[in-house]
């Protein structure tokens, strides 16, 4: 069974719901999904040892939290290259963050990302039957690809 790594920030726990979401539909695919937030996975070894990442944070002034940021150089050290990936966000205008992390993770860590592109819905959204079902498939369809 392929392991997966869903970890996020989340100031509002709509990222939060999110990362549960797609974790659903990971285990859908048969994937087992570990979900964590960020601030939980203390440096890179708390990153390595899965064989998909799925990377979310909420927009926050057009930009990701300082906590994703300082995450992402921890993801660095953690050597994902080749391995699948997806990102996604939350945000309530502008949703810079999830594409911004996944060019990261696409262009810096050189990691194999999922064709689907980043996932990023608005809060309202997110709290939707509509943004429940959107994650799940998300999760679903990267489980599918990888596995």
């Amino acid at each position: 069974m392929k392991k997966v790594l869903v970890a996020y920030s989340s100031r509002t726990k709509k990222t939060e719901a999110m990362a549960n979401y797609i974790a659903e539909g990971l285990r859908i695919a048969a994937c087992q999904v570990d979900v964590k937030p960020i601030s939980a996975i203390e440096d890179e070894e708390g990153i390595k040892g899965y064989d998909c990442y799925v990377f979310g944070c909420p927009t926050y002034h057009k930009d990701m939290t300082g906590g994703m940021k300082q995450f992402l150089f921890k993801a660095e050290k953690a050597q994902l290259v080749g391995k699948f990936g997806g990102a996604f966000g939350s945000h309530t205008h502008s949703g810079e963050s999830a594409p911004m992390i996944y060019d990261t993770m696409l262009h810096v860590f050189k990691m194999d990302m999922s064709d689907l592109g980043p996932l990023n819905l608005t809060e309202e959204v997110v709290v939707s039957d509509e943004g429940m079902k959107a994650c799940q498939a998300y999760g679903k369809a990267i489980g599918e690809k990888f596995s």
